[in-house]
């Protein structure tokens, strides 16, 4: 009953979900969003040669370790509220991560290969731009020939929501933050377009998230590997 209630909710995000794409992707050259897009790019490709700071600042938030940093920022978000529970409910968390992992995995896999999109970042798009691993010779993501959608801020995003849907508002604004400070800098560097998150990443998730989240498969899938998972001792509880 409480599924049916929540259908016209999920095809609504569904509809949002494929409205954002669409407005992307049936205007010529874009629409609205290509002017964005770009002046996004120049705007910081031009800040890499003005400013020292600022050209550091994205070199190393744009390394692989920064991505790790991510992980940390993520985990430390759910061990706040495991170190807050008994052994059950820790083995709930640890399974609520799995199960988002999982899920993040399926959606990223089904957006890459269902949208009808392939583009290179900004920086492999425009002639005579600045590249931040040319200028200081490091290790840095700074291109991409596949980037639309953003896969790293798609996992950010469902990561969110799983915040929301299992640990509440103020896990979900926090799971926010995360989202901008650890996405964002993929724009800033030039090895995404700013649509490859706001539209390809968004997209996928409202279409395909909904479908987890809002109804009981993803508690069903947390029973199933509480069931299985070793080290069992009382049947976890999960969210309605």
């Amino acid at each position: 009953m409480i599924m049916i209630k929540r259908i016209p909710l999920i095809l609504l995000l569904n509809a949002a979900g494929l409205a954002l794409f669409l407005s992307w992707f049936l205007p010529v050259n874009h629409g609205f969003w290509l002017p964005l897009d770009t002046g996004i790019f120049h705007f910081f490709n031009q800040q890499l040669v003005k400013s020292q700071a600022f050209l550091w600042l994205v070199a190393i938030t744009n390394n692989r370790a920064f991505d790790g940093c991510s992980l940390l920022a993520m985990g430390g978000l759910m061990l706040s509220f495991w170190l807050k529970e008994d052994a059950t409910g820790r083995r709930r968390i640890i399974i609520i991560g799995l199960v988002m992992l999982l899920t993040a995995v399926v959606i990223n896999q089904l957006a890459q290969g269902l949208m009808p999109v392939k583009r290179s970042s900004p920086t492999l798009s425009f002639p005579d731009v600045y590249r931040v691993s040319e200028l200081l010779h490091i290790s840095t993501k700074d291109a991409s020939k596949d980037s639309f959608p953003g896969d790293h801020g798609m996992m950010l995003l469902i990561f969110s929501a799983f915040m929301l849907r299992y640990f509440g508002k103020k896990a979900f604004f926090i799971g926010l933050m995360i989202v901008v400070v650890f996405a964002f800098p993929r724009v800033m560097i030039g090895a995404h377009w700013l649509t490859d998150i706001a539209v390809g990443s968004l997209s996928a998730v409202l279409i395909g998230l909904p479908w987890c989240l809002m109804t009981p498969l993803s508690d069903r899938l947390i029973a199933v590997f509480d069931r299985y998972l070793p080290g069992r001792r009382n049947k976890i509880k999960t969210n309605n």
